[in-house]
């Protein structure tokens, strides 16, 4: 099958790969390149990379929504056109360029968690169970017909980085086997219950707060699904510190939640939450390397009786 293959981030790499051994890739649409974080050399988008290892052709457009794109589209004439991660919304005019249409890897089980921010959601609302569905592309969001779904269950210890990692070779395999129905005429199209639609919004940096009210579970829910991106922070004397990894302990202490109760040696410092508590196994200060708990202890970091803030002293 002819596919023009849509997608930026690692996450689609090992779909487009996995395509590529099997069918004929006629193109690849990737976001427009972007300067490094010193800003001084162009960083290609992994799907960029790929392409060009494998002499595919690469296309940047600006926006999808022009007549420009719209006539490169129909030039490179494909069948099929799969979106992984793309980033940019197709117009309708584009969506029905294809014989056999758009389709779409999202990583959840829809209806459940439309939108930006899937994963971290599955992890931090304590799902034990999570996947990618391969779906037709409608004009409303992540809305289109499923045709399959991969599944996954997730673990006490799975951060964003695992399942994120897990997902990706799940979708590359649901995927391929989705586009093989479609090749066939045999994939099937099944409505979703729009009314058990859920959503998640992209994070912004005061969605990340750790709120120390919260019972130690959903603090270390909050932590891990957000490890290692966008990353969950709170504040003490003033500076940032980005938490990446808490430990849960049932024991309760006296004082407020946020509050430093105990520093224990070998582990880390305990913070007291909304019911128990939790040790700050893994840490960056704000302007310094990232720590171990016995890092922070050692480096007397805190003393018992500071309280972090739910946001920066001014």
């Amino acid at each position: 099958m002819r596919i023009l293959f849509m997608g930026t981030p690692d996450f689609a790499v090992p779909s487009l790969d996995l395509l590529n051994k099997h069918h004929e890739i006629a193109g690849v649409f990737t976001k427009i390149d972007k300067p490094n974080m010193r800003g001084k050399r162009i960083k290609f988008t992994p799907v960029k990379e790929y392409a060009l290892k494998h002499e595919i052709p690469v296309h940047q457009p600006k926006s999808v929504k022009t007549d420009e794109t719209l006539d490169l589209v129909r030039e490179i004439n494909p069948d099929l056109i799969v979106v992984v991660a793309y980033g940019k919304i197709l117009p309708k005019e584009l969506i029905e360029i294809p014989k056999y249409g758009v389709i779409n890897v999202h990583s959840s089980l829809l209806p459940k968690y439309r939108g930006a921010a899937p994963i971290h959601a599955a992890i931090i609302n304590g799902d034990t169970e999570s996947g990618v569905s391969i779906m037709y592309i409608a004009e409303e969001l992540d809305a289109g017909d499923v045709i399959l779904q991969g599944k996954t269950p997730i673990n006490d210890e799975d951060t964003l980085e695992t399942l994120h990692d897990r997902l990706m070779s799940i979708g590359a395999e649901t995927l391929l086997e989705a586009v093989d129905l479609i090749g066939k005429e045999k994939a099937p199209r099944i409505s979703q219950d729009h009314e058990k639609a859920t959503f998640v919004k992209p994070f912004k940096k005061e969605d990340c707060e750790i709120n120390w009210n919260q019972e130690n579970f959903k603090i270390y829910n909050f932590v891990r699904g957000m490890n290692p991106f966008p990353s969950a922070h709170t504040y003490n004397q003033g500076k940032i510190y980005k938490i990446y990894k808490v430990e849960k302990i049932s024991r309760e202490y006296e004082g407020e939640p946020g509050e430093i109760v105990e520093l224990l040696k070998g582990r880390g410092p305990v913070v007291k939450t909304g019911n128990g508590s939790v040790i700050i196994a893994e840490a960056k200060p704000e302007n310094k390397k990232k720590l171990t708990g016995p890092d922070l202890v050692n480096g007397n970091y805190f003393s018992i009786g500071e309280k972090f803030e739910n946001s920066k002293i001014k």
